[in-house]
């Protein structure tokens, strides 16, 4: 898949919703994005698409992200996640709002000397936490070093980190930057913590004078100078830093790795030296002094014995040996007689050889045995063997002539049969057959794991937390549990796990959503039937209407809305028009009875009827519907009024104009 800025405002890996780049590096691009299962701002480190079929990326990618997500420390930046995406692999990690230490360097120049030695102590103290846990960084850098809130540093990018001593050289190139490359990283040799421990000065140096001790052209250049040449003080270039600070920064950038700090406490307690104003070690100063005028340096005639007297042995040129003369020898006859040649005595001289080489055994014999209680008496340095096998810390201690204690404890950071602790530290001198504790780890330390099936997920989270438990959350939809319920967990509640066990945790989102369908129009029990068959309630209510009775005639949620499962829909049903009371007007006028039927609703159509009633004429004499009856409102009444005409001439008036006027 494309890792290009098309990423950006999409869901990636159906988690991460991507806002916007913030970076590119030499295998990977860097993303702000959004977590929308845990609700919070990460960064995505995601392999270019050039490096996703080469093994070799592919692995160093995977290195780095297990190497950092085993280091939990206030200067490492956090790894919350890896996987990959389509064949694509990612990282998901800590976003760190601020700039890398060497964008600050290079927009303010060389920092103030507490601020520097502050920056290298936060730089050691993680350091100190990924070498007890076994992880050589092999990259350190001001790039990979990120400045925070508040300045507090975090150490990143471990794409060339390895557990323990190993080969720098890779897929026959050297990893690396070649300014902060230690000697043995420049000749692809083995690396340690010492090495790490050389970078770390090259940054110091860099804080301290704003460049690096050695540049060049080329990397080859540069390299070749960290291996060959002497390296000038930082007070050369920056006049007024103090003598001591400029012993720590050489002694971390000795050639020899047994020259330099053999682990981060050590360059650390030299800067909190400096800090109180008491002088650095003595080792630090010959380190320095040694660099300085030059390693392996011809001696002159007079050694110096180490030890606590600094005797002297002189060694004394033997005076020149001289041939005596030949006597002349002289023919017979000359006028001299030759004497007559005496015969040698040997055993006196072969007795004053035998005392004389019985001395030297004896004085030999004296010599060797001072030697050896001197030697014996001498104060040997504890090695460093955190992060070393058992096997390996055992016999380093014992060819420094000491005694090794072996305890083991669980540890959480450090893979069984490691040593993750000391005792004396290392460099300390104590006297030859001390003990040196070694602390090894027998694995992670175990815990319980807590049933959290059916709790609230935040609730679920601090039980796994207070176990010493990671956790992961997955979210499903659920017909039957409510949002934010845990439906399962793996491992189960109350299996025994290593305390930092990542436990799955499947959560409820609640009922999946449905589509309403449009019920109006529909007959009561139609629609009544089309919601239940959707997964979802029904309500009624009534309302008068011109539609006919029993019809919808409104919903609420309306058509095409998106419910839970489950969710009630009202429907409103027309229960027909609204009716009313037909008035009875029969006896009323004609102008009477109209008023009274609009005023209840309906319309009128008056019809006249003839009447030779006098008593009649302008008077309701009927009207249909009848009166009392129910009608709808607004329908039309007819009234029948009585209309006066000629009588038939028999005097009574009456007629027949009563006919239909009963009511």
């Amino acid at each position: 898949m494309s890792v290009s800025d098309t990423l950006i405002n999409t869901l990636f890996d159906g988690r991460y919703r991507i806002l916007r780049k913030l970076g590119s590096g030499g295998m990977a691009n860097v993303y702000l994005a959004e977590d929308e299962d845990l609700g919070r701002r990460v960064a995505i480190k995601i392999m270019s698409d050039r490096y996703a079929d080469d093994d070799a990326f592919n692995e160093r990618f995977r290195r780095e992200a297990k190497a950092a997500a085993a280091l939990s420390h206030p200067n490492i930046v956090s790894i919350y996640d890896r996987g990959q995406a389509d064949g694509t692999p990612y990282i998901a990690m800590e976003v760190i709002e601020g700039r890398s230490l060497k964008e600050l360097v290079l927009a303010r120049g060389p920092l103030p000397v507490d601020q520097a030695i502050d920056f290298t102590k936060q730089i050691l103290a993680a350091l100190r936490f990924a070498h007890r846990n076994g992880i050589i960084h092999r990259d350190i850098k001001p790039h990979n070093i990120l400045v925070g809130s508040e300045n507090r540093l975090k150490v990143t990018d471990f794409g060339i980190a390895r557990a323990g001593a190993s080969q720098m050289t890779e897929v026959g190139s050297i990893m690396g930057t070649a300014q902060y490359l230690s000697p043995e990283q420049a000749r692809g040799a083995p690396v340690a913590a010492s090495s790490d421990l050389y970078s770390v000065g090259v940054v110091l140096y860099e804080l301290l004078t704003g460049q690096t001790p050695f540049n060049g052209d080329s990397a080859i250049e540069i390299a070749m100078k960290h291996v060959n040449e002497t390296p000038k003080p930082p007070s050369d270039a920056r006049p007024g830093i103090p003598p001591e600070l400029d012993q720590i920064v050489l002694r971390a950038l000795a050639k020899n790795p047994e020259d330099r700090y053999q682990s981060a406490e050590e360059m650390e307690s030299d800067l909190d030296r400096l800090d109180a104003g008491i002088p650095v070690s003595p080792t630090t100063v010959a380190a320095a002094t040694a660099l300085l005028g030059g390693a392996g340096a011809a001696t002159a005639a007079t050694q110096v014995i180490d030890g606590d007297a600094a005797a002297t042995q002189t060694r004394v040129a033997a005076p020149p040996v001289t041939t005596p003369p030949r006597r002349p020898s002289y023919p017979p006859g000359y006028g001299y007689e030759q004497p007559p040649r005496k015969r040698r005595r040997w055993l006196p001289w072969l007795l004053v050889l035998l005392l004389l080489a019985g001395a030297a055994a004896a004085g030999w014999y004296v010599f060797t045995q001072i030697q050896d209680q001197l030697e014996s008496s001498k104060p040997v340095v504890v090695p460093y063997v955190i992060s070393l096998e058992q096997r390996l810390a055992v016999n380093k201690i014992k060819d420094a002539g000491l005694t090794p204690v072996v305890k083991s404890e669980p540890n959480a950071s450090t893979k069984e049969g490691v040593v993750f602790d000391q005792n004396p530290d290392a460099s300390t001198r104590i006297a030859k057959g001390d003990k040196v504790t070694i602390f090894v780890s027998s694995g992670p330390p175990q815990t319980t794991v807590p049933d959290v099936k059916g709790m609230k997920v935040n609730k679920a989270v601090g039980r796994l937390a207070d176990a010493h438990l990671k956790w992961q959350v997955k979210r499903v939809y659920s017909p039957t549990a409510p949002a934010d319920r845990v439906l399962r967990q793996d491992p189960k509640g109350g299996d025994r796990v290593d305390e930092g066990t990542e436990v799955m945790l499947v959560v409820s989102r609640g009922a999946e959503p449905v589509q309403v369908p449009n019920v109006v129009g529909q007959s009561q029990s139609s629609a009544e039937s089309t919601l239940q068959a959707a997964g979802l309630a029904v309500a009624v209510n009534e309302q008068t209407s011109d539609s006919p009775a029993g019809t919808v005639i409104d919903q609420s949620p309306g058509a095409g809305e998106t419910v839970a499962a489950g969710s009630t829909v009202t429907i409103t049903v027309s229960s027909g028009p609204e009716t009313a009371t037909v008035p009875n007007v029969v006896g009323d006028s004609r102008q009477v009875a109209e008023q009274r039927l609009h005023d209840a609703g309906f319309r009128v159509n008056t019809v006249f009827q003839d009447t030779t009633d006098p008593t009649q004429e302008d008077i309701v004499v009927d009207q249909d519907p009848n009166g009392g009856s129910q009608a709808e409102k607004g329908a039309t009444v007819t009234i029948f009024v009585g209309r006066l005409v000629a009588g038939n001439g028999n005097g009574n008036g009456n007629g027949n104009g009563n006919v239909g006027g009963g009511g």
